[in-house]
C-alpha cells in the first residue's frame, strides 16, 4: 500500500521499474490520493492511471484542465454512470471519443454522445446503440 503522496512520487519517477508498477497498481487511501492531488498536480495523469483509484478521486480529477487526465478517466472501464455524464459532454472530442469506445458505457451515456457535434463519435455512438453494445 503506498502511504503518503511523497512515496508515490518517487514509485512513479523511479527508474526501477517494480517501483514504477506499484504506482500503478497499489492501493492507497483517499487522503493520500486528495494528497498528491495536491502537492503534485504534475502527476494528475498518473493518479488516474492507477488502477485501484477509488471513483471517488476520479470525479474529482475529472475537471482537470488536462485532457489527457479526462482522456485517461474515459477509458477506465469501472467510471460510473454519472461520471460517464460529465465526461460525454466534455470539451475535448478525444475525451469524449475515449468514452464511447469504453468497453462499460452505460446506455444514457451513449443517448449523449449520439448527438455530439462529431461525425465519428456520433456514428460510433449510433452504433453500439443499435448492436445493443453497452452495459445495462
Amino acid at each position: 500500500m503506498i502511504r503518503s503522496a511523497e512515496e508515490f512520487y518517487q514509485l512513479r519517477t523511479s527508474e526501477n521499474q517494480e517501483e514504477y508498477l506499484r504506482a500503478a497498481w497499489e492501493e492507497a487511501p483517499i487522503a493520500v490520493w486528495r494528497d498528491v492531488i495536491r502537492k503534485y498536480p504534475d502527476m494528475h495523469f498518473w493518479v488516474a492511471q492507477n488502477k485501484t483509484v477509488p471513483n471517488e478521486i476520479l470525479e474529482e480529477l475529472s475537471d482537470s484542465p488536462e485532457w489527457r487526465v479526462r482522456h485517461m478517466i474515459a477509458s477506465k472501464n469501472k467510471i460510473p454512470e454519472s461520471l460517464q455524464k460529465k465526461l460525454a459532454v466534455d470539451r475535448d472530442p478525444l475525451v469524449r471519443s475515449a468514452l464511447v469506445r469504453n468497453r462499460k458505457i452505460r446506455l444514457n451515456a451513449l443517448f449523449i454522445l449520439q448527438e455530439d457535434e462529431d461525425e465519428e463519435i456520433r456514428a460510433k455512438a449510433r452504433e453500439r446503440i443499435e448492436k445493443k453494445d453497452y452495459k445495462e
